[in-house]
């Protein structure tokens, strides 16, 4: 396999959290919701989450990640998936697939449907085309809002190396996301979440593996994420080691 670059994260205004895989702190309980419906309108219309990348889906890995981190239940926004239904013995509190009303009206809708179905008084809010995402960027991310990191702030989100926030890469107080969601209507998750003031986690990817924020929006992002899961390496190692758009 290609080597990775090590490179490090730019600093980030305001409340930062560096994560390692090490981190000796115990994550509070939390569910997940997973946005896995969406157009995939760079990908000709096709079923995006549903794309096969490796030997899962998209929707799949998230769910994966999702259950390896601790997450007792998964709210995957999104069409029935069949191949998601096993996953749910990993989830102590089940996987529930909800649709947003109309399908296909946005993250906002979507993640305002999932949350209805949120027990937990943590939440992780994810992508479902992160080919790349594991349990260890999750169990890191979540204990920073638990209180140990310097008060209680309403949410994490993780930053790539350009100190961008990736906002479907992120944990909140359920009541915070609650609360935000019921005076805004916007159609933008940035114009909801940022507001929030979350604390911006980086993670060092220096273990020879893509960084979790590497999507998949373009063909040739899932054509290079795929030779990469099956052992191959891409034409360019430098394209797995810059952010996709």
């Amino acid at each position: 396999m290609p080597e990775i670059p090590d490179r490090q994260p730019r600093r980030t205004a305001g409340m930062a959290a560096r994560l390692t895989a090490a981190d000796p702190v115990v994550p509070p309980r939390f569910d997940a919701v997973i946005l896995a419906g969406g157009q995939g309108t760079r990908l000709g219309g096709a079923d995006k989450p549903g794309l096969a990348v490796g030997a899962s889906t998209l929707a799949a890995i998230a769910v994966a990640a999702a259950a390896a981190a601790g997450a007792q239940r998964v709210i995957a926004v999104g069409p029935p998936r069949p191949e998601l239904l096993p996953l749910a013995a990993r989830l102590p509190a089940g996987l529930v697939v909800v649709r947003e009303d109309p399908p296909g009206s946005g993250p906002v809708p979507a993640l305002r449907c999932g949350l209805g179905h949120v027990q937990q008084p943590c939440v992780t809010v994810l992508a479902a085309d992160l080919p790349f995402l594991r349990g260890d960027h999750l169990r890191a991310m979540v204990p920073v809002i638990a209180g140990n990191r310097g008060g209680r702030p309403a949410g994490a989100v993780l930053v790539d190396d350009e100190g961008r926030p990736q906002w479907l890469i992120g944990c909140w107080r359920t009541g915070s996301l609650r609360s935000a969601l019921r005076g805004y209507s916007g159609s933008s998750l940035r114009g909801l979440l940022m507001p929030l003031r979350p604390v911006m986690t980086s993670w060092d990817h220096c273990d020879g593996l893509p960084a979790p924020w590497l999507d998949c929006d373009t063909p040739a992002d899932v054509s290079r994420a795929r030779r990469w899961l099956a052992g191959a390496a891409p034409a360019d190692p430098e394209d797995l080691a810059d952010p996709i758009a």
